[in-house]
C-alpha cells in the first residue's frame, strides 16, 4: 500500500496538480490585493466608500444585509474581469511565440522537402 501511494503521488499529473494549487493561490493574493487597494478605491470615488455593504432590510427580528451580498457580487465581478484580461494578455503574448515558432518548423519542414526532392532526382539519374 505504501508503494502504491508513493506511486500515485510521484506521478506527473499529482505534482502538476499540486504546483497549480500553490501557484493559483499565489495568484489569488495578487489579484485580490489589486481589487482591494487599486480598484475598490476608484470605485469608491464615484460611491461613498461602503455605503453599498451598509444596505439592508429587517424583517421581524432578521436582518437580510444584501448590501454586502452585492458587495461581494462586485467584487467577484471586478476580480473575474481582472483575471480575464491578465489571462488575455498572457494568452496573446504566448500566440506570438507559438506562431513565430510555427513559421520556423514550416521553413524547417519546407527544407526538408525540398532536400528529399533533391534526394529522388538524384536516385533516378
Amino acid at each position: 500500500m505504501l508503494k502504491e501511494f508513493k506511486a500515485f503521488i510521484l506521478r506527473g499529473n499529482v505534482l502538476d496538480l499540486a504546483v497549480g494549487v500553490i501557484i493559483g493561490g499565489a495568484f489569488t493574493a495578487i489579484v485580490k490585493s489589486l481589487v482591494d487597494n487599486l480598484i475598490n478605491p476608484l470605485i469608491g470615488i464615484f460611491v461613498h466608500n461602503g455605503a453599498l455593504a451598509q444596505l439592508s432590510f429587517k424583517l421581524g427580528n432578521a436582518s437580510f444585509a444584501y448590501g454586502k451580498f452585492l458587495n461581494d457580487v462586485l467584487n467577484f465581478i471586478i476580480t473575474a474581469f481582472v483575471i480575464f484580461i491578465l489571462v488575455k494578455a498572457i494568452n496573446k503574448l504566448f500566440s506570438a511565440n507559438q506562431t513565430e515558432e510555427a513559421e520556423e518548423v514550416a521553413a524547417i519542414n519546407e527544407e526538408v522537402e525540398t532536400l528529399k526532392e533533391i534526394r529522388d532526382l538524384l536516385k533516378q539519374k
